[in-house]
């Protein structure tokens, strides 16, 4: 029996400011297994401070974010602030974050992706070993020794994204969530990530569903190709939430300039 479509994050009233200035006002939102939902908006609207809500980086001034516990990942969701920090280390490895800037460590791709296998997901070398190769093949980078001893100021820009999204598959994740991933690429570039991440949508995730993809993007041909469920925020709030053909049709005075602004 599958759970696909079963909610698998839950965002009630969430409020976070910094230095005084509220950044989110009272989001709401519910994520289900097996969508692709993109976060939109200007600049400064929250969606970044969303995303790192989401994964445990930053705490909620007020309201809470529901998941699935790490232990009973199929039963009732836990407010996260009720978690002990280790539990909140195996919350964070399933929802896997490619940041804008990769985040990639000064070091080889081999330990860039084994690292969190390792120490966060504690598997024995073997699976390790197995699941880095795994994951290199699945971005289209040959899993050799050469790559695998490659450091991150050796590879291109192109590459190194590469690295960070094989490096969140191979934790195999509930969630992959991408901050602005064709950020900064040429369109050739930025066409063969939206290919990356829509395989990875497409064929990873529970028995039955696809994976759960979250994509904070300014990208206007990312959202044409993957036709997502769009969540916009506007002024630290949910002003949409609905499927891009209702966001693209829409003449709302506050939608309509994200076309006009965005390339």
């Amino acid at each position: 029996m599958t759970d696909a479509g079963r909610v698998v994050i839950s965002v009630e009233d969430l409020h976070k400011g910094f230095d005084g200035h509220e950044v989110l006002r009272g989001v709401s939102v519910e994520i289900r297994r097996g969508e692709c939902v993109a976060i939109v908006g200007r600049s400064g609207a929250g969606k970044t401070v969303l995303l790192e809500l989401l994964i445990g980086a930053l705490t909620p001034d007020r309201g809470r974010i529901l998941v699935p516990h790490p232990d009973r990942p199929d039963g009732p969701l836990v407010d996260m602030a009720q978690l002990d920090e280790e539990e909140l280390d195996r919350v964070r490895a399933q929802t896997a974050v490619v940041f804008q800037q990769d985040a990639l460590y000064s070091t080889t791709v081999h330990e860039n992706i084994a690292l969190a296998l390792r120490e966060t997901l504690r598997l024995p070398e073997p699976e390790i070993e197995r699941r880095v190769r795994e994951a290199l093949a699945e971005v289209g980078l040959p899993p050799s020794p050469a790559m695998l001893k490659t450091r991150r100021d050796e590879l291109s820009g192109g590459m190194r994204k590469r690295v960070a999204i094989a490096r969140a598959l191979a934790l195999r994740p509930r969630a992959i969530a991408y901050d602005d991933p064709t950020a900064g690429l040429d369109p050739s570039r930025a066409g063969a990530i939206h290919e990356l991440i829509w395989k990875a949508h497409q064929s990873l995730g529970a028995p039955g569903s696809r994976q759960t993809t979250l994509v904070i993007t300014h990208d206007k041909d990312l959202l044409r190709r993957f036709e997502p469920r769009v969540v916009m925020l506007e002024e630290g709030r949910v002003f949409f939430d609905g499927p891009w053909s209702q966001f693209k049709a829409s003449d709302s005075p506050n939608i309509r300039p994200y076309f006009d602004l965005t390339p």
